[in-house]
């Protein structure tokens, strides 16, 4: 059987990994319009904040790896057409200008996703910058050591952690985003507050309910306009979002509102020889029951297993995700898993809401570190729904066990009872996850 692989990040690493692994006889053919494969963006902040010493060491695999494992790996080969009746492509070679059609038998699309780059007047200018993948990252790295002024645009993850990353190298940075507060997708306004009281004690700017409008080049910079003001930088860097590369397949496979292309639980699309997988497709989001879209490796990763493995038979299907995600700034950890409680609202969810601080472990321990924990749930049945944590310690796992409990439909009930270790070095004789369950539990039965 031959199989073509379109992309080859996250999705398309692990998928032609998979194949390979359980059926090496396989023909496995990999495009991919970049030079490099495996980038984990993920990890650019790191890099720019000076963390992460070498951004070379954010691979995980390589063109050469996976053609070791038998993959035939066409780097800087841009897939141009797709037909899906006749199984062919149409393939440009970006060193050489030559085209070529290829055929498959089955295909699988890892075509991953673009930054959204909004169509306004100056955007093009050679002072505007993107933060996705190799190539951008190392850009940034260079001009950043000559710029004194940053505006980053977009107050989701990726921009606060640029935002951290050079306030740190003690440049005067502003962040414009068009809600009220950072990171508010995730985080209810408790925890945004706190964060934004580090970022203004290193001096950074917020513009907050602001649209970038326009921009305008100077002598030596960009002049970023909004809908209010006006801020002049050396460099501006878009982080407003991003959107599914899945242009190649309109009018032949079925697609989401979105843009992004409909999977099964096998990640097969609407043309059984076509599964998709990361990016470039749907992911079924648990707390709600419904398809959204959810573009982050951790998805991607377990996608690409799942269709690596049926494409040889439908066999594993996929769990769906409760879009846990976690950062660090300045030394303080933030995680969160499911929906906060206004999205909970929103989904229309009879839902209710508790926060609950207090130390992670007893008092008679040298270190009294507080960790700051929301459980939403549904009233209708105390099903969880979502969880937000804040501290200074690494709370990741807190996130991580309540995510676990979203999957199994658990309740507040369940979740201030189930057993957890107790010892002094690591927690109370209830978990923290256990008291804040029990603090839900005393709300719901008031």
């Amino acid at each position: 059987m031959k199989v073509v692989i379109i992309g080859c990040t996250h999705a398309g690493t692990i998928t032609a990994s998979q194949i390979l692994s359980q059926h090496p006889d396989t023909e496995v053919t990999i495009y991919e319009k970049n030079d490099n494969v495996s980038f984990l963006s993920c990890g650019i902040a790191t890099y720019l904040g000076g963390v992460a010493k070498n951004i070379d060491d954010m691979f995980y695999s390589s063109p050469e790896a996976l053609g070791q494992l038998g993959a035939t790996v066409r780097m800087q080969h841009e897939v141009t057409s797709v037909d899906l009746q006749a199984k062919s492509l149409q393939v440009k070679d970006l060193l050489t200008g030559e085209e070529s059609t290829d055929h498959y038998d089955k295909l699988v699309v890892t075509t991953g996703s673009w930054p959204v780059i909004p169509d306004l007047p100056g955007i093009n200018s050679d002072h505007v910058y993107l933060c996705k993948n190799y190539n951008h990252a190392k850009k940034l790295f260079e001009v950043a050591k000559d710029a004194k002024r940053v505006v980053v645009i977009g107050g989701g993850y990726i921009g606060v952690e640029l935002v951290e990353a050079y306030s740190k190298q003690g440049k005067q940075v502003t962040l414009v985003d068009t809600n009220d507060r950072l990171l508010s997708k995730y985080y209810d306004q408790e925890y945004t507050d706190r964060a934004t009281k580090d970022f203004e004690d290193h001096g950074v700017h917020f513009a907050f309910g602001q649209r970038a409008t326009a921009f305008e080049e100077t002598d030596d910079g960009v002049v970023i306009k909004t809908n209010v003001g006006s801020y002049e930088a050396d460099m501006a860097i878009l982080c407003i979002g991003f959107r599914p590369n899945t242009d190649l397949f309109k009018g032949q496979l079925d697609f989401n509102e979105d843009g992004s292309i409909k999977t099964n639980a096998y990640m097969q699309t609407s043309d059984p020889d076509v599964y998709g997988a990361g990016d470039s497709v749907a992911v079924h989001f648990n707390p709600t029951d419904t398809e959204a879209y959810v573009p982050l490796a951790t998805n991607a990763i377990r996608q690409g297993t799942i269709a690596g493995t049926n494409l040889f038979g439908n066999v594993m299907t996929y769990m769906g995700t409760q879009s846990t995600s976690g950062i660090e700034l300045y030394g303080r950890s933030m995680a969160a898993t499911g929906l906060t409680l206004t999205d909970a609202k929103e989904a229309g969810f009879d839902a209710d809401a508790v926060t609950f601080e207090d130390n992670y472990r007893p008092e008679f321990m040298p270190n009294e570190e507080k960790i700051m924990g929301t459980v939403v749930w549904d009233r209708s049945n105390n099903r969880i729904l979502g969880a937000q944590f804040m501290s200074n310690l690494d709370i990741s796992m807190y996130a991580n066990t309540v995510s676990v409990m979203i999957q199994n439909h658990n309740t507040i009930n369940f979740m201030a009872m189930v057993d957890m270790l107790f010892q002094p070095n690591f927690d109370r004789p209830f978990n923290f996850v256990n008291l804040l369950g029990q603090q839900a539990v005393a709300k719901a039965t008031k």
